[in-house]
C-alpha cells in the first residue's frame, strides 16, 4: 500500500492537487477554492467512488482510498478528463 499510496500521491499532484503527507490507506486530495464536488459526481457515473466533503472548508478535497494499482491507473484516468486544471 505505502508504493501505491506515494504514487497515486505523486501523479494527483502532477494533476493540480494537493496531497498532504499520509500514512492511511487514503489520502486527501485537494484544490484550493474548487468545489469538488462535480468531480466526485463524475467520478461515481463511471464507476469510481471517491468521498467529497459538502462542508465549510473541505468542499475543495477528496478522500480517496489507496485501492490496487488496477484502480488507481482507473482513477489517474479518469480525473485526467473530468478534472482538468
Amino acid at each position: 500500500i505505502k508504493a501505491t499510496r506515494a504514487r497515486l500521491a505523486a501523479e494527483l499532484e502532477r494533476t493540480g492537487f494537493r496531497v498532504p503527507a499520509s500514512e492511511a490507506n487514503f489520502v486527501l486530495a485537494r484544490r484550493p477554492g474548487v468545489d469538488l464536488g462535480p468531480v466526485a459526481r463524475a467520478l461515481a457515473a463511471r464507476d469510481i467512488l471517491v468521498r467529497h466533503f459538502a462542508v465549510p472548508g473541505l468542499e475543495d478535497a477528496l478522500r480517496i482510498t489507496v485501492g490496487t494499482d488496477a484502480e488507481v491507473d482507473a482513477l489517474l484516468a479518469a480525473l485526467r478528463d473530468v478534472a482538468r486544471p
